[in-house]
């Protein structure tokens, strides 16, 4: 059974409702939610956000962040999955919708 949580973003606006199910840049975007990105799969780094709030996991041994991007709590939304719901300092998202 997926778990939803919900998604807020230090710029504002409302809340994104997520699942644990798909990736964190996917659930934003079916929320209506942009991110920049090229290749989906943790290696560009051009959808790279800092988590304020929450708990993310992924599903690949490492994604592309350097140890210390992680301990700043940076993230990749192409391949984090959200396991709590999310505050998020992402500048370069766009609402869509």
């Amino acid at each position: 059974m997926d778990q939803h949580f919900t998604a807020r973003f230090v710029a504002g606006g409302d809340p994104v409702e997520i699942t644990d199910a798909v990736p964190l840049l996917d659930a934003a975007l079916m929320g209506g939610v942009r991110f920049p990105t090229s290749c989906r799969n943790g290696t560009c780094r051009t959808c790279m956000c800092r988590l304020v709030q929450g708990k993310v996991a992924y599903r690949i041994e490492w994604p592309g962040l350097t140890p210390e991007e992680k301990a700043d709590n940076y993230i990749l939304p192409c391949v984090a999955y959200a396991q709590s719901d999310l505050v998020l300092d992402a500048p370069a998202a766009r609402r869509i919708a």
